[in-house]
């Protein structure tokens, strides 16, 4: 009797081509593909036509399942397919959960792999010509959720305000404001800020600013979630700041 196996599969950051060989391998053969909301539904062009979709998809305000209610169905569907794949936004291990379904699956003896995928916190800067790290600017960066399990501010935030990193904060726009008041009590009303509204898709949209005016230029850009936010001088290497540089010397030379 062939084990069950589950497959923790990383969609990448949104767009389609930004997903790795195996995953595509992975989706093929699968019976069964349990999708999230950030996982590009034009991935599901792998599956096989007898395969069985279905979404089970998580945002913020409005939850289709709970975690616990996927949990259980992973388990449920073990009972009748034998290659099953969680389709997971960025990578299974980055803010996905994929612990808790682990242990589901295991705990009724299914077999686990992990298919890793690119994280948004990496490749949405990178898509935008943000480096992470500069010579000469920073020597490290923070990946960050926005808020704890409770809702309340992760306190991460407190101890990435204070160091020199590039901060990436996900999951947080509804905690904007607060989170860039934080910042600027750490006397950080300066520093730049990028936020990045569906990464690498078609319809990305991009703000720029600073601690003390991002929230404003959000409002008036219409940005949401899904989004991140890049906190840290690196922001200046964007070629829109760059650019903008250039033309305040311009100016200033004639």
């Amino acid at each position: 009797m062939s084990t069950t196996r589950l497959f923790l599969v990383g969609a990448g950051p949104g767009d389609p081509e930004l997903i790795t060989l195996k995953a595509v391998r992975v989706l093929q053969e699968a019976d069964v593909i349990l999708y999230d909301a950030l996982a590009n539904p034009a991935l599901l062009s792998y599956a096989h036509p007898s395969c069985h979709v279905e979404f089970v998809g998580k945002r913020f305000g409005c939850h289709t399942l709970s975690q616990q209610e996927i949990n259980l169905r992973i388990m449920e569907l073990s009972q009748q397919y034998s290659r099953i794949v969680r389709l997971k936004g960025g990578d299974p291990f980055v803010f996905g959960r994929a612990q808790e379904e682990i242990e589901a699956a295991e705990s009724v003896g299914m077999e686990v792999e992990i298919i890793p995928g690119i994280s948004s916190a990496l490749a949405v800067p990178a898509s935008q010509r943000i480096p992470l790290t500069c010579r000469g600017i920073n020597e490290s960066f923070w990946v960050t959720t926005g808020t704890t399990a409770q809702g309340e501010i992760s306190p991460d935030i407190f101890w990435a305000a204070q160091s020199s990193a590039t901060v990436i904060i996900l999951m947080a726009m509804s905690k904007l404001e607060a989170i860039m008041d934080i910042f600027q009590q750490c006397g950080k009303s300066k520093t730049p800020v990028a936020i990045i509204q569906n990464g690498t898709r078609p319809d990305e949209k991009m703000v720029i600013g600073t601690t003390r005016d991002i929230q404003f230029k959000v409002e008036n850009a219409g940005i949401s979630n899904p989004a991140i936010i890049i906190v840290g001088e690196v922001v200046k290497l964007h070629r829109t700041h760059l650019s903008s540089i250039i033309q305040e010397a311009t100016l200033k030379q004639s």
